[in-house]
């Protein structure tokens, strides 16, 4: 369910927000609405992801042997 929801998202998010047929007329979905789409795609990928999202690293300075 939740891949066939993304699935709809991404493809409405690509088609266009508007069409008329005969001589064509097309309209682009605006600008705020594909950054609203992209992240919560993206949100969804993050949330799916193992740890975190923070990386944890010993620091050794140099010279310290």
């Amino acid at each position: 369910m939740a891949d066939e929801l993304t699935q709809a998202i991404t493809e409405n998010a690509q088609g266009p927000a508007k069409a008329s047929g005969d001589a064509g007329s097309m309209e682009q979905h605006s600008l705020p609405d594909q950054i609203a789409a992209d992240r919560y795609l993206e949100s969804k990928k993050a949330v799916r992801r193992k740890g975190l999202g923070i990386g944890l690293k010993k620091l050794v300075p140099p010279g310290t042997d």
